[in-house]
């Protein structure tokens, strides 16, 4: 008989389908466990699968009094207690690296859009101004890759990725984390220092107490009136309520944006600006990246119900 495994979070069930092929999935979709399942139901569930975004704390993980196993979906971990999880003896894996490559390619994808005001030119030529020849202040030209300075905080795997892929565009890329790593770009000792620096900063770091709001007035204001702002991390590194500020004064130039403070993201003010340029939370929405993620999922399973480590755990601290 297959082993149970709970969903917590709510997924798509095409993502589902390859870990019903081995599994017997208990899918809460979201909700509480217990809303939906009863104590007898989960009393002997060892193992659950979560997106590493959605708040997982010690009160839910009492629920399930065998759970050993908390396996994310993707390579955010953020919402899980780690130090709930530790305390309880319960292993927390992830998938490090499965999305990178996508990732990096929608952070590129979206300073290409906000830098050179794609958003507005589609809408210049659907519009019907293009034909009219209307003047407009926004189609004037905007300066391009070659030369300009790119901003990566944080040096993780979507990080030398999306490094890897802005140096193609000529331009020159430095970086902030928190330590120096071995690649050929400049290193700035502070997020202060590289924000003065560059004109576009794209953001690839881990979410968590360390980071939450780095990127905050002081940053923006730094960053200055030619600057973008690329986040394809997690939204509570920004201060949400300073980028709508800086970009409604023109603090700063404009943004790109694939993750929010509250998701999924309403309209509201952020949305009405001409000036940014939104998707929803698909960076590493790619078929490639799927399969990759799924993998590292399986391989976590198989290993702890075969009583092994998993190999893919998230690390220490």
């Amino acid at each position: 008989m297959p082993e149970r495994v709970l969903i917590y979070s709510r997924f798509p069930k095409a993502q589902m389908e390859r870990f019903g092929q081995r599994y017997e999935l208990l899918n809460a979709a979201g909700k509480a466990p217990n809303e939906v399942f009863s104590s007898d139901q989960l009393a002997d569930i060892r193992a659950l699968i979560t997106a590493g975004g959605t708040a997982l704390r010690g009160d839910a993980m009492d629920m399930m009094p065998k759970l050993g196993a908390i396996v994310c979906y993707g390579t955010g971990y953020d919402g899980v207690d780690l130090a709930a999880a530790a305390k309880r003896k319960i292993a927390v894996g992830h998938s490090p690296g499965a999305n990178a490559a996508s990732v990096a390619d929608i952070a590129v994808t979206l300073m290409l859009a906000a830098t050179r005001r794609l958003l507005v030119a589609d809408d210049y030529v659907r519009g019907g101004s293009w034909a009219a020849a209307k003047p407009s202040p926004m189609m004037r030209p905007q300066a391009g890759m070659l030369g300009r300075k790119i901003g990566v905080y944080g040096m993780g795997e979507i990080g030398r990725k999306i490094a890897a892929r802005v140096a193609a565009f000529e331009t020159e890329v430095g970086y902030f984390s928190r330590s120096r790593h071995d690649v050929p770009y400049q290193y700035f000792s502070s997020l202060d220092a590289l924000a003065e620096w560059c004109s576009v900063l794209m953001i690839a770091v881990r979410a968590g107490a360390d980071t939450n709001h780095a990127v905050d007035a002081n940053i923006l204001k730094k960053l200055g009136k030619d600057g973008y702002v690329v986040n394809i991390s997690r939204g509570s590194v920004i201060d949400q309520p300073a980028l709508i500020a800086a970009l409604s004064d023109q603090t700063i130039a404009g943004a790109g944006l694939d993750v929010y403070a509250k998701e999924p993201h309403a309209p509201d003010a952020l949305t009405a600006l001409p000036n940014v340029v939104l998707s929803p939370h698909i960076g590493g929405h790619t078929l490639e990246s799927h399969v990759a993620m799924q993998d590292c999922v399986l391989a976590n399973l198989d290993a702890f119900f075969a009583g092994k480590p998993l190999p893919y755990t998230v690390p220490p601290g």
